[in-house]
């Protein structure tokens, strides 16, 4: 994900006061795919692809200019009853001649018969190696650059209830291009994979999901384990297991404001020969929020976050409130209470569309003895 200081140029809150203004503005970055076949057609979804520019800065990137977007559609065919498709899409640049293109997919079928989601990565930006471990100093800093391509789609199909999927897909995740400093920590330590590393497996996946919105859940259950299997024979470097589960929950705390309180438990665990690719990453604009991505690394990771969304009536504005905790592990089963690492902040949100309950978010995060500022479309979880 793009680094803590990514800053979304979505100028348009100075105009809160306009409410016309703002809307002028928000169509200027609002692009309409099917606009002339729903204007025939009142029983389709008019797709939205909303778009806007990105900057950022950091010391080991240099400026980064590019786009934030969001596609939200429909297919034919699919009413009240098939919640949105989102298919989110990061795209920057750096003077450094770097470039990161992301997309975390989610799609529903008609009718919500099937659910396809996943993740697409491709990016030469660099990453801040501290060393492998649950404690490692900020002394230890040093910076690592690759290329990667990561590609894992999964496709899941209803059964047995109205909101439970089961399915599976394929994940492959591909690390070439390194580039390490000489005499650096990572040449010293010398971690399987830190030259490249290509893993390729077959995941089983179920998921659970009664968020009646995808973007800014008001209530409902998400529920997501995967479970997938990495083998040489099917062209990857290493075999190894990686096990992920997401549990979320929405409470609808203040029916008149839409107050919400959600909180979120994630855990990822990794076992057998393992890349560094493939180890936990503590610390992101979604999870561990104040932490820079990367910050901890161990084969194990477990977090949770609680967050108070605060929503004010008859305005696009709202605030939120969030602490969680979490640690990396080499086994989870050296999990001490003592040992778990703290976060907490508050953050601004401005309602861009109303229809999808779409927020622009402006979080600044506090870790142990750091902090981070985020701004992006869409809430954290």
């Amino acid at each position: 994900m793009p680094k803590a200081c990514c800053i979304l140029l979505f100028f348009i809150t100075s105009f809160s006061a306009q409410s016309q203004v703002v809307e002028d503005i928000k169509e200027f970055f609002t692009f309409y795919p099917n606009k002339k076949a729903a204007e025939r057609d009142s029983t389709l979804y008019k797709q939205k692809f909303i778009a806007a520019p990105v900057m950022s800065y950091a010391p080991e990137t240099n400026f980064a200019f590019g786009t934030g977007a969001k596609y939200l559609f429909k297919f034919n065919g699919s009413g009240e009853e098939t919640r949105t498709s989102n298919m989110p899409i990061t795209l920057q640049y750096t003077l450094n001649s770097q470039f990161f293109l992301y997309s975390g997919f989610e799609i529903f079928t008609n009718q919500e018969e099937w659910v396809i989601e996943g993740n697409l990565l491709f990016q030469n930006y660099p990453r801040l190696y501290y060393g492998i471990g649950k404690d490692t100093p900020d002394s230890a800093e040093e910076q690592y650059d690759y290329n990667q391509f990561l590609f894992e789609p999964i496709f899941l199909k209803r059964m047995f209830h109205r909101f439970l999927f089961i399915g599976g897909g394929v994940r492959y995740n591909h690390i070439y291009n390194t580039q390490i400093e000489e005499d650096g920590l990572i040449a010293q330590n010398r971690p399987d994979g830190f030259d490249g590393s290509t893993s390729v497996g077959a995941e089983v996946a179920v998921l659970f999901d009664s968020r009646s919105n995808i973007l800014n859940a008001q209530d409902g259950w998400y529920l997501e384990f995967t479970h997938g299997k990495y083998f040489k024979a099917l062209g990857g470097t290493n075999k190894f297991n990686l096990t992920r589960f997401d549990i979320r929950h929405y409470f609808d705390v203040s029916e008149k404001n839409e107050d919400i309180l959600a909180v979120q438990l994630i855990g990822r665990f990794t076992r057998e020969d393992i890349p560094f690719s493939e180890y936990a990453f503590f610390g992101s604009s979604e999870i561990m929020r104040g932490y820079q991505e990367g910050r901890f690394v161990e084969r194990d990771m477990l977090a949770t976050q609680v967050e108070y969304r605060k929503n004010f009536a008859d305005s696009r504005f709202g605030a939120v409130v969030f602490a969680g905790t979490g640690d990396v592990y080499r086994n989870v089963s050296d999990f001490r209470f003592g040992d778990l690492k703290p976060n907490y902040g508050a953050g601004l949100r401005f309602k861009l569309d109303k229809t999808e309950n779409l927020n622009i978010r402006f979080d600044w995060g506090f870790g142990r003895g750091t902090n981070s500022f985020y701004l992006s479309i869409a809430e954290a979880f």
